[in-house]
């Protein structure tokens, strides 16, 4: 896109980074600064009641300053990337016409893709074909999932995880419904419609660092009361097979409450699994070109300078 047609466009800025790396708390600084209205892209920040271990702003915050697409969904509710791209847009464009400069904070890379690069209209979920699948899983184990996608797929099961079940379910089951394979769809509607004007800030974080820091931010979760936070969202009848209830975090803590590992081990998993997704976050940020990299705090002011010319203020 020329920078002419760039320029026509409305405004959107993007924090992006690791998981732990501080991207809400630089958001909440430039909203503060700036007076941005935050939009959060989170897969897990969107569901009621997991609040903790999603590591959601604290109450008064939200109170204080300006948060859109937190909270808006009950945890047993259906939710992926089309719905949310439907929501922030919907919130965007209100904004908009309230002239608000508007910072989305990218907690969820695939989110921030289908807001800003657009979004294949997917195939509506097929209830019966997903419990048939869940009871294959359950019979026969993850590997038993993963090669049927081999078998009819083979392209998409290159870039999935074998314990990857959501996306593993998902390119089935897009194939059984239309006999279509995942790898074919992805090619012939590639992400390609451009909406806005885009500014991505990149949280650049040595990884000792981060290591470090998800071992804070757990202590701290779990003093919060992030147990406790499970125990009531079972008390409250939510399964641990829900969607979020299987996220970093919830999912070791609900295997502790089931007398399946220690505490101990629970916090050592979720260290390890937390460090990982950091890693992996990482190598999928690190191919977007378009993000430009600061090393925090150190460079909070050049952050706020290149805004500044963004805006042309």
């Amino acid at each position: 896109m020329n920078c002419k047609l760039s320029c026509d466009l409305p405004k959107l800025v993007i924090i992006l980074g690791p998981t732990a790396c501080g991207k809400s708390e630089l958001a909440i600084k430039l909203a503060v600064d700036i007076g941005f209205e935050i939009i959060s892209a989170d897969s897990l920040q969107i569901y009621k009641h997991f609040d903790i271990g999603t590591a959601k702003p604290a109450v008064q915050t939200l109170s204080s300053i300006p948060h859109h697409l937190i909270d808006i969904v009950e945890p047993d509710c259906e939710y992926n990337a089309g719905l949310f791209r439907k929501n922030a847009i919907q919130v965007i464009d209100i904004l908009l016409t309230k002239n608000k400069k508007i910072l989305v904070v990218g907690g969820t890379y695939l989110y921030v893709r289908v807001l800003t690069e657009g979004l294949i209209e997917g195939v509506e979920p097929d209830s019966n074909y997903r419990e048939q699948l869940k009871t294959e899983r359950y019979l026969y184990g993850n590997q038993y999932i993963y090669k049927q996608l081999i078998r009819c797929d083979p392209e998409s099961a290159t870039n999935i995880a074998e314990n990857d079940y959501v996306r593993l379910e998902r390119a089935l089951e897009v194939y059984h419904l239309t006999g279509i394979k995942m790898s074919q769809l992805q090619k012939e509607h590639s992400f390609s419609e451009k909406r806005y004007d885009v500014f991505k800030i990149g949280i650049d974080i040595e990884r000792e660092i981060l290591k470090n820091i998800i071992e804070i931010r757990l202590d701290k979760m779990l003093k919060d009361g992030f147990t406790d936070e499970v125990i009531k969202l079972r008390d409250m009848g939510y399964d641990k097979t829900l969607k979020p209830m299987q996220s970093i975090g919830y999912k070791e803590i609900n295997d502790y409450l089931d007398g399946l590992i220690s505490f101990e081990t629970a916090k050592e998993k979720i260290i390890i699994n937390t460090r990982r997704l950091a890693k992996r976050q990482m190598t999928w940020l690190r191919r977007d070109k378009d993000i430009r990299w600061y090393e925090l705090p150190d460079a909070y002011a050049s952050v706020v300078n290149d805004l500044k010319q963004f805006y042309q203020v």
